[in-house]
């Protein structure tokens, strides 16, 4: 039989894996799953964002003189406190007990007890501290025959100067990382998840003696190519349907607010899905042409995941203590960890041009010599069933 050109093989293999994956059922679930998981996370942090922490005070007996001061105090230290009078202490501690207030607060302001249900906050403590030292002070400085608002204004106006800072810190860094973080997630797992998918259907298609059928027609490396881009493609559907739609959730609801930033870092994620894809894809159905049954493909991709799995976890560890240390830089320059890293860095803007410049080139040749290899693996062991085919016989022909 008559090969066809290598152009239109690697495009039929392609255009079958696309079409046939996209229209089976653990697409569509597990699409909507990670689509539900997405908007869960993103409505979740809208609602600690919307919501702020109210802590109930009663005030009873010349404590309520305070009232103004640790509504002014709680708003400085970021929080809310809201206070309400009551007529005793005994109507302040039931209020204690049934949880309708937080603490109760009594005696003279320069005396004050407070009462609570199991443990004090520290912030709550350390303003009514400050409430009771400057009631006391404020006595001391009247025992002296000074005027203490005039002793607080000078105080106040006492301020330490602030030399510009050598380094100064992006006003969105914070959302910046959760970016790079958040991009790192989805392209680790879609290149785990599609990697597994290409060695599981190199398996399935020697143990079912398709792939001798389908090699009388094209060559081994256009059959395990076709079937990488396919694959391949696959993925990056469902990662462009869970970028869109995560996009246009969390900028609704205000949870992201830089979205120039998200964007670019979606760009930059794109291109590095496209070759770290292509990189551990090639290594998948090369592992995976190496046993004739699905039980034992876990055995032969486990290396590969435990390499994946354990540069991701260092690499994310780093990536959250420090974007521009130099263990970061050089673990984000690894070939295998560049796809999964360096898009991070970039959209933390952590990542220096030469760095960039020097993770493409890296990965690139890596895709190369992966290719040649993987292909050499495959087309020497896709054709042998039975036992497990060393990696040593494989790569020799």
């Amino acid at each position: 039989m008559n090969r066809i050109s290598p152009a239109r093989a690697v495009r039929l293999v392609a255009k079958r894996e696309l079409n046939t994956r996209l229209r089976t059922r653990s697409f569509v679930v597990s699409t909507a799953v990670l689509l539900v998981l997405l908007c869960g996370y993103v409505a979740l942090q809208a609602f600690l964002a919307g919501s702020s922490s109210t802590t109930t005070i009663a005030l009873t007996g010349q404590a309520q003189g305070i009232a103004q001061e640790l509504q002014a105090a709680g708003a400085q230290a970021g929080d809310k406190f809201e206070t309400v009078t009551v007529s005793s202490e005994e109507d302040g501690q039931d209020q204690v007990r049934s949880g309708d207030a937080d603490a109760l607060v009594s005696g003279s302001a320069s005396r004050l007890r407070v009462t609570v249900k199991s443990t004090l906050d520290t912030k709550l403590q350390a303003v009514l501290d400050g409430i009771v030292q400057q009631q006391v002070l404020d006595a001391q400085l009247s025992a002296a025959h000074l005027d203490p608002v005039q002793v607080r204004q000078t105080v106040s106006a006492a301020h330490v100067d602030v030399a510009p800072p050598l380094e100064p810190r992006d006003s969105d860094h914070g959302q910046k990382l959760v970016i790079g973080i958040v991009v790192a997630i989805l392209l680790y797992m879609s290149i785990i998840t599609y990697g597994l998918l290409v060695a599981q259907g190199v398996v399935e298609e020697k143990s079912s003696r398709v792939v001798e059928i389908l090699l009388s027609t094209v060559r081994p490396w256009h059959l395990l190519l076709g079937k990488v881009i396919g694959l391949g493609l696959v993925g990056l559907v469902q990662l462009g349907i869970i970028v869109v739609v995560g996009l246009a959730v969390a900028t609704g609801t205000g949870v992201l607010t830089a979205s120039g930033i998200a964007v670019g870092a979606v760009a930059w994620g794109i291109v590095w899905y496209l070759l770290g894809f292509l990189l551990y894809a090639m290594i998948y159905g090369a592992a995976g042409s190496l046993v004739s049954r699905q039980e034992d493909t876990q055995s032969v991709v486990a290396p590969v995941n435990i390499a994946l799995i354990i540069g991701f976890i260092a690499g994310i560890n780093l990536l959250t203590q420090s974007p521009d240390g130099t263990a970061t830089r050089v673990v984000s320059l690894i070939p295998l960890l560049s796809p999964v890293l360096m898009p991070a860095r970039i959209a933390t803007g952590a990542a220096a041009p030469w760095e960039i410049v020097t993770s493409l080139v890296l990965t690139i040749a890596s895709i190369g010599l992966v290719t040649w290899l993987g292909a050499r693996i495959y087309q020497n062991g896709v054709l042998r069933v039975g036992s497990r085919v060393k990696l040593a016989d494989a790569l020799r022909r």
